[in-house]
């Protein structure tokens, strides 16, 4: 029997809606942040989708929404650390113009070729995917079978969605994952690899 994974990026931050990079910076939910994540546990609650287990990115903006969402189905949330969003050292916590403006190669190498672009003091998009791979290796070891909602951001997702979906690991940052939106993926136990 396929695990079923609910996979939810958090709501939106003041600084998702202005357009700093976060990364590992810990913004808040704003409050249409806060008004997406309530929407989002309601949809989750009047779609039929009872989950066996929450587990979620430590990050505040990420637990929040993991709380809202845990309220609704009866759950404890369990943070995960694996599936924070890529740290994204020296550019985090700047506006996306200011990047460009003073890393214009560097940005510009992000854009293209993601996976060979190393952001100074940041995470290379090779050890965000280990991890997170790494976390789902184990919650679907743990929970054979069951459903399992996943809170996270938008990297994180989109190398699940690659790793399950097929898609094209080049496009790892043009995958959509909109604030508080939510799937669900079937995983059969061969992909799962139990």
């Amino acid at each position: 029997m396929p695990v079923r994974l609910v996979l939810m990026r958090h709501g939106r931050t003041a600084w998702n809606r202005v357009g700093r990079y976060q990364g590992q910076a810990d913004p808040p939910l704003d409050a249409h942040g806060w008004a997406q994540v309530l929407a989002l546990a309601l949809h989750l609650t009047r779609a039929g989708l009872r989950l066996d287990a929450l587990y979620a990115s430590p990050l505040l903006r990420a637990r929040q929404t993991a709380l809202a969402v845990a309220a609704r189905q009866g759950l404890r949330p369990r943070w995960e650390p694996r599936l924070m969003e890529i740290h994204l050292g020296a550019w985090q916590g700047l506006h996306v113009d200011t990047i460009r403006a003073r890393y214009p190669a560097l940005f510009a190498r992000w854009e293209s070729d993601p996976w060979g672009t190393e952001i100074p003091g940041g995470e290379r998009l090779c050890q965000v995917q280990s991890r997170v791979y790494a976390a789902l290796d184990a919650l679907l070891a743990r929970h054979p079978g069951q459903t399992i909602g996943i809170v996270a951001h938008h990297l994180p997702l989109a190398l699940i969605k690659i790793r399950y979906q097929g898609l094209p690991a080049c496009q790892v940052r043009n995958i959509a994952v909109p604030n508080a939106r939510w799937e669900v993926l079937a995983v059969s136990a061969s992909q799962a690899g139990v």
